[in-house]
């Protein structure tokens, strides 16, 4: 993926470039970089849900520390994770928490997350939510895309390593999926492509 970050900032320099050209054009650019790891839920009835872990980039992940580790012990207890929680991270409600999720063709609002917690690792602080969202398995297939993008691009979102999408509870279920740059979704000024996760999957014959 550092190919594809760098292929981002590449966009980003040639369109500063670009906009001195038009000096009354406003942007921003990423100040927050985040490693997307996701996993894809399944129980009995088909789509339970979608795991996000989330590893800031170092210089965030200071910030974090800084603001939330009140006893410095470079951990985060019960208090310190419920008011991250509060004070950074519940209001990305009001943004889908970053996430887009289209179902057959239709758009699945993300309101809520479970489970939330956070973990300084290795001086990089990381999130882990769990997001509710429900599709019956049949006998034939139905598709899934996730997208994980800030359309400000304040953040930087992309999918992590060589192994971003991972599976629970598959026994019962065939799928495919596939990773591609959605060029019919661009944002920031139409320079960025968001990464999307297309997931198809129906009950084992």
């Amino acid at each position: 993926m550092l190919f594809r970050r760098n292929k981002n900032k590449f966009c980003f320099l040639l369109f500063i470039f670009i906009s001195l050209l038009a000096p009354n054009v406003l942007f921003a650019h990423p100040h927050v970089f985040i490693d997307n790891t996701l996993t894809i839920v399944f129980d009995q009835n088909g789509l339970k849900g979608i795991k996000a872990k989330w590893d800031f980039d170092e210089m965030y992940s200071s910030t974090l520390i800084q603001d939330f580790d009140m006893n410095k012990d470079c951990e985060f207890n019960n208090t310190e994770i419920e008011k991250i929680k509060q004070e950074a991270f519940s209001n990305l409600k009001n943004f889908n928490y970053f996430t887009c999720i289209v179902i057959d063709e239709k758009n699945f609002d993300v309101k809520d997350i479970k489970d939330f917690s956070a973990w300084v690792d290795s001086g990089r602080v990381i999130y882990n939510f769990l997001i509710p969202c429900r599709a019956s398995v049949t006998s034939s297939y139905k598709e899934i895309k996730i997208s994980t993008f800030d359309a400000t691009y304040f953040v930087d979102i992309l999918l992590a390593g060589e192994n971003p999408v991972r599976f629970e509870d598959t026994s019962h279920i065939d799928f495919t999926y596939r990773i591609f740059e959605d060029t019919t979704n661009a944002y920031y000024f139409g320079q960025i492509f968001p990464e999307t996760i297309v997931l198809r999957f129906r009950g084992k014959k």
